[in-house]
């Protein structure tokens, strides 16, 4: 274990062409996830950035993080970011009307020219204690055209890889207690979960991705601040292992770290270090700890259809960790 831390229609599908910074929306028949088309590389490969739990108007090292961003996105060529959430704190933004935060804590921030691709975005808690319908607004996205949000749950198709992003936050029971929350458009909640449940395991199961990747905001195994998440272990996870999910990338803990299943290939990654961290507060898990690290930074994935390789870097731009996984060619 390495630690680091700091002291201190069913197929009928309608397609709707539209094209946005090079990517294809497929809009599907109701009961289906939306899903949008990525292309790879030439070459079939694949390079994305993952950054969670970033929005404060560049404070907290918010724009440290960035800049180091726009250096690796620079060299690796990256294709596209994923958001794991909490995208604006504290309380997301107040409608699609709410430019002024949109642009401090996301366009005014990620300037770097390699950072001027798609950004893919799920939802965290905070997002959805402001209007938690603003950040699929069109009238957002015609303020950044890489805010690419279209559903809080919608699957990226990147040919060798697809990347099923999962809303999250209605699965925890507790939130449900507090009025704060913006529940428009999901409850009730046990239809609201059982649909979203049904949809991903029937998109999952008709993959032919070689890589199939889950991203949400919430932790399911975690060594960090929040540990695990009970209410996913109890109705997310079955999902994943049933489905054959290779890894679940999430954020909400503002920390990096790689877990490995102890009963299954899953692998569970922590990307939420875009801007405040250094909690200093740890939990335990039942699953084995690989990395952890107490602080800012994001993490890089490069794909090819037999390999993938992964690292954390800090806020200096250091790599942190770095790991590969690698399957049989013949494996879909």
């Amino acid at each position: 274990m390495m630690i680091m831390m700091r002291c201190g229609l069913s197929v009928a599908t309608v397609v709707v062409a539209v094209v946005m910074v090079g990517v294809m929306v497929a809009s599907p028949v109701v009961g289906e996830l939306a899903r949008v088309e990525h292309p790879t590389k030439e070459d079939g490969s694949l390079a994305v950035l993952v950054v969670g739990d970033w929005g404060r108007k560049g404070q907290y090292n918010q724009t440290l993080v960035a800049t180091q961003m726009g250096v690796i996105g620079e060299e690796l060529a990256a294709d596209f970011i994923l958001s794991t959430g909490d995208n604006f704190y504290n309380d997301g933004l107040t409608g699609d009307n709410d430019t002024a935060s949109f642009q401090e804590s996301f366009t005014n921030i990620y300037t770097a020219d390699s950072l001027q691709k798609p950004w893919y975005i799920v939802l965290g808690n905070h997002d959805y204690t402001g209007d938690a319908l603003a950040q699929q607004s069109p009238a957002i996205r015609a303020v950044d055209s890489r805010w690419t949000s279209i559903n809080k749950s919608f699957i990226v198709d990147s040919d060798i890889a697809e990347f099923f992003l999962v809303d999250t936050v209605p699965f925890v029971q507790k939130y449900w207690n507090e009025s704060k929350f913006d529940w428009r458009q999901v409850a009730p909640r046990d239809t609201y979960l059982s649909t979203l449940l049904t949809d991903l395991g029937d998109a999952m199961s008709q993959s032919n991705a070689t890589w199939k990747i889950v991203v949400g905001h919430h932790t399911i195994s975690s060594g960090c601040e929040h540990g695990n998440t009970t209410d996913l272990v109890a109705m997310l996870l079955p999902v994943l292992k049933t489905y054959g999910a290779d890894m679940y990338i999430n954020g909400h803990d503002h920390c990096l770290q790689r877990i490995t299943s102890i009963d299954s290939p899953l692998e569970f990654i922590t990307s939420g270090g875009g801007s405040r961290a250094w909690a200093g507060k740890f939990k335990q898990t039942s699953d084995k700890l690989e990395f952890i690290y107490d602080g800012q930074g994001f993490l890089s994935m490069q794909l090819t259809m037999a390999e993938a390789s992964f690292a954390f870097y800090d806020v200096t731009g250091a790599v942190l960790y770095s790991w590969q996984l690698t399957k049989s060619t013949s494996t879909n």
